[in-house]
């Protein structure tokens, strides 16, 4: 995927614009339970804009969400049913299509304090054996610790599917690129290069600071000989601060036009991105004017 690849928009914020049944803390795992027919819908909204890859919408399939006894009655049946929609959704599309198997923060999102190793490991194996027959490529997403990326990286060290990793990084444009851990972007290059990453990417921050991480990272791992597709998909909340409680309530939005996304994606590619897409808040139309302009830089109208 060396070339630039679209990848889809946020799940939720989609699942909830088109009137799927959504709510705290449920969240996007809500639809798969009461009206899955949406989350096969949102897939094909994503795909119809331009969407090379889609994402399962296994993000909330977790007891962060669930609750710890609906998550051991269900978790795995979730994970397995999104990743089977997902997958009939890339399917019945007559180009190509990959499926990104996602595995999320297991205890909680933005919050490197929540993550605890023996509790994480049987969830992580959880998501990672409901989905493997059905995906193509997996990305962990909003990685916001080394510690974390280091479990979750081991506990995917046996697969035959190409693996991304992403990370979440402070929502703080004054200070230099860092996790949500605090850790700097540069503690990563090491460990990437030992690991069996196919790619790194920034997810689930805002796009101001996803330039200055671009801009640490790659000559870093440059130095060192490694060629990681990079890729970075920004979401479209304000910022989120170190003591964020993510299933208190619904993160605000702000308004962010496709065309000044683009206007942010045009720098990251610039800087080495291949693989752009959105999170939280970055829809379809969003996707749409990314693919447009991919379309315009290999000179199709």
């Amino acid at each position: 995927m060396k070339q630039l690849t679209i990848l889809d928009g946020g799940m939720g914020r989609e699942l909830q614009e088109i009137g799927a049944p959504f709510s705290q803390p449920l969240w996007s795992a809500q639809a798969l339970m009461e009206a899955p027919q949406f989350v096969h819908k949102a897939h094909q909204h994503f795909i119809d804009a331009g969407a090379e890859i889609i994402t399962t919408n296994s993000y909330a399939c977790v007891p962060f969400h669930l609750g710890q006894d609906l998550y051991e009655k269900k978790g795995a049946e979730l994970a397995t049913k999104a990743a089977k929609i997902a997958r009939q959704c890339a399917d019945e599309n007559s180009h190509r299509v990959l499926v990104a198997g996602s595995i999320p923060p297991p205890l909680g999102s933005y919050r490197s304090d929540l993550f605890i190793e023996q509790t994480a490991l049987p969830i992580l194996d959880t998501l990672i054996q409901a989905q493997a027959p059905y995906v193509d490529i997996w990305i962990v997403e909003t990685l916001c610790s080394v510690h974390e990326f280091k479990v979750t990286q081991e506990r995917l060290s046996n697969t035959n599917k190409p693996c991304y990793y992403a990370f979440s990084l402070a929502d703080d444009i004054q200070r230099p690129a860092s996790l949500r851990s605090g850790e700097t972007v540069e503690a990563l290059v090491d460990l990437l290069i030992e690991s069996n990453a196919k790619g790194v990417m920034f997810n689930c921050s805002i796009p101001e600071v996803m330039e200055a991480a671009l801009v640490a990272l790659q000559p870093a791992l440059k130095a060192k000989g490694n060629d990681f597709e990079l890729g970075i998909y920004a979401n479209n909340f304000s910022p989120i601060d170190s003591e964020h409680e993510a299933n208190d309530t619904l993160q605000s939005t702000r308004e962010l036009s496709p065309q000044d996304y683009v206007k942010f994606a045009k720098r990251w590619h610039e800087l080495g991105a291949t693989i752009i897409g959105g999170c939280c808040g970055i829809g379809p139309k969003h996707i749409q004017a990314l693919s447009e302009w991919k379309q315009a830089m290999n000179g199709y109208t």
